[in-house]
């Protein structure tokens, strides 16, 4: 190395040196996003997730002043979207929204991929499950309904919301099991999703079904059906009548399908922090707000460490109801 070599790399790392001591955050992280950033949608365009990622990546776009592009990058119940977001250099131009199947694909076997495959960055939606009734249905409370299905034989009564082994059917065990019930006690009818059980439950195919309120909010308002309780800490000021399962049973039991963002593992901490930041601009928006409350979405929110503990602790949980439901293959 020549002197003045030596002299300029000398120099510049006493630059690096003097602007740490002095506070000054890393040019990585002042220059962040210096180009456009790629935000993969593991779900088709059109869903709530879809529509979610969309307002989220344009108020970022706002705040951060590069284009935030939503890629949906659908197939494989899930895993192909995931995979991508895991798989992505970690230089934070590919970020993406994780959805609860993170926590429930690798116990089906379906991959590797856990929560702990990503650098969390923040939770912003969480929609519990509602425990919904036609309107000619006899039960008027959760606890009759409760005590009904106790009182039946296994298999009597008939549920769905989603297909076998999805969230609003594990929604359905993990109630089961808090009650101290099979996890088969209640007959699972899988189904393309809550909009058709929803019209199986109106037409009186079946005795409940375990989707969010807003899923079943057209029929509900339609005169149809009727939500006795949900599977929430708290209930939803959009359908602030009906109750949690602590208030109506007294069972503190709770889950629900959810949305984060999250980018590869390995984020440089700067960008990560920097992201997290405006995340919590974009949750704390009148934009924000109005969007999710208008489509009834659940609004929730958990900095970086807040979302990987709740990703954990929803892992956990998913592991156990699928076992109980003899769907789990790890």
């Amino acid at each position: 190395m020549s002197k003045i070599t030596r002299r300029t790399f000398a120099a510049s790392t006493a630059a690096v040196a003097a602007s740490a001591a002095f506070g000054f955050k890393p040019a990585l992280a002042q220059a962040y996003p210096a180009r456009p950033v790629t935000v993969i949608v593991p779900w088709g365009a059109g869903g709530g997730t879809d529509a979610t990622a969309r307002i989220v990546a344009a108020l970022l776009e706002k705040d951060l002043g590069q284009p935030f592009n939503v890629v949906n990058r659908t197939g494989g119940s899930g895993v192909v979207g995931h995979s991508a977001i895991a798989s992505a250099q970690p230089d934070g131009y590919t970020i993406g929204m994780l959805t609860v199947e993170i926590s429930m694909m690798h116990w089906q076997g379906l991959t590797e991929l856990t929560p702990k495959s990503y650098t969390p960055l923040a939770l912003m939606n969480e929609d519990p499950p509602g425990i919904q009734v036609s309107s000619s249905s006899p039960y008027k409370t959760v606890k009759e309904l409760a005590d009904a299905i106790k009182a039946a034989p296994p298999g009597k009564f008939k549920a769905s919301g989603t297909g076998q082994g999805g969230i609003w059917h594990l929604a359905l065990v993990g109630w089961m099991q808090a009650m101290g019930l099979p996890a088969n006690q209640v007959a699972w009818v899988p189904s393309n999703g809550a909009a058709p059980a929803m019209q199986d439950l109106a037409a009186g195919g079946l005795d409940l079904t375990t989707c969010s309120v807003p899923e079943a909010r057209a029929i509900i308002e339609a005169g149809k059906a009727r939500s006795l309780a949900i599977m929430a800490p708290a209930r939803n000021p959009i359908f602030k009548d009906v109750p949690t399962l602590k208030e109506a049973m007294g069972i503190d039991y709770a889950t629900g399908a959810w949305r984060g963002i999250a980018g590869p593992k390995n984020l440089p901490p700067e960008i990560a922090t920097k992201l997290t930041a405006a995340l919590k601009k974009v949750y704390d928006s009148a934009e924000y707000k109005d969007f999710m409350s208008n489509r009834g979405f659940g609004t929730v929110w958990g900095d970086a460490a807040h979302f990987a503990s709740f990703m954990d602790k929803g892992d956990a949980q998913m592991g156990e109801a699928m076992k109980a439901a003899g769907l789990s293959k790890a």
